[in-house]
């Protein structure tokens, strides 16, 4: 057992390791930042 490589334990270990990798990094992702003309968004409000 010692020589044998345990082939599908490997492919779990190394598809638990990348699936904790790509959340770690889909929950650090910062949304790009859009640029807001507040002065527009409140003439758009004082119209109504």
């Amino acid at each position: 057992m010692g020589v044998s490589q345990l082939k599908r334990k490997d492919r779990r270990n190394k598809s638990i390791a990348n699936n904790r990798i790509t959340t770690i990094k889909r929950l650090s992702l910062k949304p790009t930042i859009k640029k807001v003309d507040v002065e527009a968004i409140k003439a758009s409000f004082e119209q109504k």
